[in-house]
Order: structure tokens, then sequence, then C-alpha cells
């Protein structure tokens, strides 16, 4: 039996805690075999981001045709897209139907609140892919940057999940690892299929190692939707997957910022092997 191809479109963490890196760790650890084009290469760590080179949208949409003239690619994943441009012309592949099963993690805000592209590839998100998309999966930040409003209450987000699937995503879930109103103790995700909304609800772990978290997340749901899941059982899945990853590497002492995650549960496996 052959394993299920999923494909990534993103940017490479030199750090290796999020975009390429995190992807494809999780479709491995999820069993799926994954499959790449890059967008950008960085220069980061657990502190910073130093420098980033964008790569050539043409040359993005030939890394992405090579693949799939070849590999039977089930389901595909968006992330870092630097330019206006390049998210037009993935939009493109998508409205013909090239990539298929198509989750968009919208990477707009930095972790400081920093808005990491202009106003109009911000506006070429909405218009372009977030129509496309199975899932969208952006957090509180960003979809407050999509839709143009301040996201601060449980409310907000229910709203803005819905107001995402209006736009055309089949699926939606507004993150809402960031929020710092109504959630308690929970980390609550809002999903919406432009029917019913639901809250997915896990404890929130307390460490600083979370780098490469929404990366991680948008992947598990992709490959979740290349083994065949339903986009809400994918979801459901991701959301265990990424407080599992998150719990095992909570005490993690790698770099001196934001930290990565346990995506292949280290963690757990040494703990089960101790005497």
């Amino acid at each position: 039996m052959n394993p299920s191809v999923a494909l990534t479109i993103a940017g490479s963490d030199s750090g290796g805690g999020a975009g390429i890196q995190a992807d494809l760790k999780t479709f491995a650890a999820l069993g799926v075999f994954g499959t790449s084009a890059i967008t950008a290469i960085t220069a980061q760590n657990s502190i910073e981001v130093r420098e980033i080179l964008s790569v050539a949208p043409s040359f993005v949409v030939a890394q992405i045709d090579t693949v799939l003239d070849d590999l039977p690619v089930a389901a595909t994943k968006t992330g870092m897209l630097a330019s206006a441009e390049m998210i037009d012309a993935l939009g493109a592949l998508a409205t013909a139907g090239r990539i298929p099963r198509l989750v968009v993690d919208p990477v707009l805000v930095a972790s400081t609140g920093h808005r990491l592209l202009d106003p109009a590839a911000e506006t070429a998100y909405l218009e372009r892919l977030v129509p496309a998309a199975t899932v969208v999966t952006p957090n509180l930040h960003e979809a407050g940057v999509l839709l143009g409003t301040a996201l601060e209450t449980l409310d907000d987000q229910r709203a803005a999940a819905r107001a995402l699937t209006e736009v055309g995503a089949r699926w939606a879930v507004v993150k809402g690892g960031h929020a710092t109103t109504d959630a308690g103790s929970d980390a609550i995700d809002v999903v919406c299929d432009g029917r019913d909304v639901v809250e997915l609800r896990a404890p929130r772990v307390v460490t600083a190692n979370t780098h490469g978290s929404g990366c991680t997340f948008a992947s598990a749901i992709t490959a979740g939707l290349a083994r065949g899941m339903p986009p809400m059982d994918a979801i459901r899945a991701a959301k265990t997957y990424v407080h599992t990853a998150i719990t095992g590497s909570a005490r993690w002492q790698l770099g001196a910022g934001h930290g990565p995650l346990d995506h292949f549960r280290w963690n757990a496996r040494n703990h089960q092997e101790d005497p």
C-alpha cells in the first residue's frame, strides 16, 4: 500500500521549528508522504528572523507543477506567501483545480503583532485563496486583518469564522491560542462550515515552546484530508495532535526564545520507555 501524499507550499525555517520543516515533520508523524514547494528562505532561530529571501513566484509554480506532474498529491497546504503576485499565482492554480483539498494558513501577522505583508497581498488572500480553501486556519490577529476588524471576544471569534465561510471557504477555523479574554484556562478554536459553529477546547499549556504551532495545526489538517478524513474529523484530530505536541515539548530548552513542538511525541515515548 502506498502512503497518502500531501504538498506544503511555504517558507523554510532554518531553526527547524516552523514552516516547511514543521510541515514535513507533521506529515511524517501522521503517516503521510510529504512534498514541498519553498516560497522563501529565512535565516531565523527561536529568537528572531534575521533575513528573508523570497523565491520568484514563477519558480514556486514550477516546483508545484513538477510535484503534481509526478506524484498523487491528495491535499495541499499553504503557509508563508511573500507577495500579492505569489498569492495570485497560487489562486490561479487553485481555480484551475491543480491544488486539491487546499488548507490555507494565512501567515499575515508576526507574534509581535507586526504586519508581514502589504495591503495588496492581504486583499489577494481574501479574494484569491480563501474562496478556494477547503479549510482556512487564521489565528485571531490574522482573521482580524482579513476581515478588517479587531477580534477581542469569543463572540467575535464565532462571527469571524462564519464570515470567512461567507467569503467562500468551505470550513473556517479561527484559532484562539492568542486570546486573552473569554477563554479562561482553555485554548478555544472556533470552527464553522457555513451553517454550524463549533468550539474545540483544550487545556491551555503554560510554555514558551509554541513556535510553529500554527503551521503544525494546518499541516495536521492537511495530513488528515490527504488520508481521506472528512474536514471536521481532520480538524478535531489536528487540535488533539497540536495539544499533545505542545505538552510534550513544554519543558524543552532548545534555544533562548520560543522553542519548537514535540512533533514525533518523543517525550511521551521516552516516558513509556523509562524503567
